[in-house]
């Protein structure tokens, strides 16, 4: 195909303004799905997206329209995500950025607004759901022409779920996106966006050839890693993977590699020919920091060698993943793992257990910290129990959040900011009922509950997106759960030293809850350092020893009972206390009322 009949785009929008029906609805149009295979969310394969009803793995197609060959990329739009979104960018040189005509412009919005800006993309706005009663497609417009610097005329008013203006779409597509800049005629380049690992055929590769072209059977190499390969296929998804002989400048698909070994290629790499290989890379993806970090440990200690595995061909799939070994006293073996969020954590934990087919358990999240020790060394510290008793000084990771709400719920949303420690940033209306908020909030304070909190608070109409502000100093202490005497690894908290009683106590009311009876009394126990904070004790099961005794003198009925009490104080010397999975659990709902 000649370069100048091909564009590439991708569709960002916040969660539910109707990417995937859009992706569909051109799908559709174009004849690229038959109406016999069509379905709702064609491009979510994942059984998980399907179930939840939300993009979690960008996915690329292949379209003809009017003579043009157009490459789609359907990303998600969750705050949690947004790697992906920005990579698939990278593979682009247009953007559809649809907004809800209900809704309006979200936090979501505004982000992938600006990382489409950074990406130096042509915008292609959209106002979608316009056949909704409730919508207002010109004020929805207004708002949006003036965010991306158009004039309202030029914002398209589509239903992507009616399938009325989707034509307009394309044709805007065509229209206003760049063809591709590349030159045919040098050594071929192609950078990876992402890969997938088949059972059968190895790393799969998704590429964005940038110059020259690729064809079937030829050497390649990878330029960072130096891995050598022979494309065993070249091919583009539409939305199936079609076999092609040559891969050209501008397009956009994939190639099978062979490659067994998962850590040969990585997303961001270049490739290359080795018979003409080019002589500079393609510039990469900065690596993606991971934000919330918790352990996930099998259930059963003897599946630890297929979490290694499957956990190195989800990082294949998913380059924001990070996972390195550990072991805790109470579970075994097992990985630290770093996520970008809640939702990335649930999600990956979700697909190992559905995909691979383990049983886990995780632990309670919590965020990296800076620790300065007396001799002036500064660690980072992903775990609990890492942390060292003797420390100078600790600072804990800060975010810039930025929230958009309708102006009736800002005093809730202040007040809940200002109860998870935030620093008040800005106010400002983007139109007469909806307000942007900033704040500068502690990341620790956000991960457990902070979005579920301000959903409830706001009935559900506000949005949220934040990025990382750095580091600050703060006072922050590790409480410690002791069972039995003994310190439980795995229930470790850092929490700052205000909160530090209230979290110790909720924990150890809910573990009394949660830890069954033994035959005798189990003491937990909240401290900090060598300082109880906090004592619930979990009665001992207690056999009726006078049972039988009916009447009778006291004296022998005592005698019963002093024989028990020694036999369970023996018990006690060398009792071990099981601790059940749904103990580990109740470290993550603390925000809930504990079971009676």
């Amino acid at each position: 195909m000649d370069q100048e009949r091909i564009r590439n785009f991708s569709i960002i929008a916040h969660i539910d303004h109707g990417k995937s029906t859009l992706a569909d609805r051109i799908l559709e149009l174009t004849d690229a799905v038959s109406s016999r295979e069509m379905r709702e969310q064609v491009l979510d394969t994942m059984d998980l997206e399907r179930e939840r009803g939300i993009t979690i793995k960008a996915q690329a197609v292949r379209v003809h329209w009017k003579g043009h060959e157009l490459n789609l990329i359907d990303t998600p739009g969750h705050v949690d995500f947004t790697y992906e979104v920005s990579r698939s960018l990278q593979a682009c040189e247009g953007a559809l950025l649809v907004v809800d005509a209900a809704q309006g412009i979200e936090a979501q919005t505004l982000a992938n607004a600006y990382l489409a800006i950074e990406n130096d993309l042509e915008i292609v706005p959209v106002v979608n759901k316009i056949d909704l009663p409730q919508a207002d497609p010109d004020g929805t417009a207004a708002e949006l022409a003036d965010l991306v610097g158009e004039s309202p005329e030029r914002v398209l008013r589509i239903s992507a779920k009616t399938g009325e203006g989707v034509a307009d779409v394309l044709d805007a597509v065509v229209e206003r996106v760049p063809a591709p800049r590349g030159e045919p005629d040098a050594p071929a380049r192609a950078l990876v966006f992402d890969s997938s690992y088949d059972q059968y055929r190895g790393v799969v590769a998704f590429v964005r050839v940038v110059d020259g072209s690729f064809r079937r059977r030829e050497r390649l190499r990878a330029m960072a890693a130096g891995t050598r390969f022979e494309a065993e296929e070249l091919g583009f998804f539409s939305p199936t993977m079609r076999p092609t002989e040559t891969l050209g400048t501008g397009e956009v698909g994939y190639v099978i590699t062979g490659l067994k070994d998962v850590s040969r290629l990585r997303v961001g790499d270049t490739l290359t020919s080795e018979e003409r290989p080019a002589e500079a890379p393609l510039p990469g993806y900065k690596d993606v920091k991971p934000m919330v970090f918790a352990g996930l440990y099998p259930t059963d200690s003897d599946d630890y060698p297929e979490l290694r595995d499957a956990l190195e061909k989800l990082k294949l799939n998913d380059a924001a993943l990070f996972y390195e070994p550990e072991t805790s006293q109470a579970l075994g073996f097992g990985f630290r793992c770093g996520f970008l969020g809640l939702l990335h954590m649930e999600i990956v934990r979700e697909r190992l257990e559905r995909e691979f087919d383990l049983d886990l358990l995780v632990t309670a999240p919590n965020v990296a910290y800076r620790v300065e020790t007396p001799t002036g060394e500064t660690i980072e510290v992903h775990s609990p129990a890492d942390m060292p008793a003797e420390l100078e000084r600790i600072e804990e990771p800060y975010i810039n959040a930025s929230i958009i709400v309708p102006k009736e719920y800002v005093g809730s949303v202040m007040e809940l900011c200002n109860e998870r420690r935030g620093r008040y940033g800005s106010l400002e209306y983007l139109s007469e009922s909806r307000v942007h908020l900033t704040y500068e909030l502690p990341l620790a304070e956000v991960v457990v509950d902070f979005y579920d909190q301000l959903k409830s608070r706001t009935r559900g109409y506000a949005s949220f997106d934040y990025d990382l502000a750095g580091f600050r100093e703060a006072d922050l202490a590790r409480v410690d759960i002791l069972v039995g005497g003994e310190p439980v690894d795995a229930l470790s908290l850092i929490v700052h030293r205000a909160d530090a009683y209230e979290r110790g106590r909720a924990l150890v009311e809910r573990l009394r809850d949660e830890i069954p009876r033994q035959m005798f009394d189990v003491a937990i126990q909240a401290a900090i350092g060598s300082r109880v904070i906090a004592r619930e004790t979990v009665k001992a099961r207690r056999k009726d020893v006078l049972a039988k005794c009916y009447g009778g003198d006291i004296t022998r009925k005592r005698k019963l009972l002093e024989k028990q009490k020694a036999g369970k104080r023996r018990m006690k010397q060398v009792g071990m206390v099981e601790v059940p999975q749904e103990a580990f659990l109740a470290v993550l709902n603390l925000g809930q009322e504990p079971r009676r």
